[in-house]
């Protein structure tokens, strides 16, 4: 009775995430598989010495095929921000933020670059108790694999 009520358990699980196309979020959901796991990121932007006001920040989960957005977030009107979010997950998650800037660029799309977060500032639950402050970027400067992305 015991096994036929975890295979219709695992079938309604996968069936749900047929319909929604998240296989593992809502089989690790439905099955309480994973813990939940949150983290913070802090700073301040600017352009040339100016506070980069409204810009976007995209706080993802590093995953292998397809990043998986946690939360998103922009600057204020002095360029400081704080991204927080939560995600359950199996293994320890893999955070990384996503700056978007048009800071000394004119073209139509937006330039790009990224910062991965420790893993030592990932930590139980669904507040983040750690903050990761990455301090004060001038967005002026170049910043490694930074590219141009037009979809974000």
């Amino acid at each position: 009775m015991v096994t036929i009520s975890l295979v219709l358990l695992l079938l309604s699980g996968t069936i749900l995430a047929q319909n929604f196309g998240s296989n593992d979020v809502v089989v690790k959901n439905v099955l309480g598989i994973g813990s939940t796991q949150s983290v913070a990121v802090s700073g301040r932007l600017i352009c040339n010495g100016r506070p980069a006001a409204n810009i976007k920040l995209k706080l993802y989960e590093n995953e292998i095929f397809f990043d998986r957005l946690i939360e998103e977030g922009r600057t204020d009107g002095n360029g400081q921000f704080r991204v927080t979010g939560s995600k359950r997950e199996i293994t320890t998650i893999d955070p990384k933020l996503n700056v978007y800037h048009k800071c000394n660029y004119n073209g139509l799309c937006d330039q790009k670059f990224t910062i991965h977060i420790p893993k030592d500032f990932v930590t139980s639950g669904s507040q983040a108790s750690r903050t990761f402050d990455i301090g004060t970027l001038n967005l002026a400067n170049n910043f490694p694999g930074q590219s141009t992305d037009c979809i974000n």
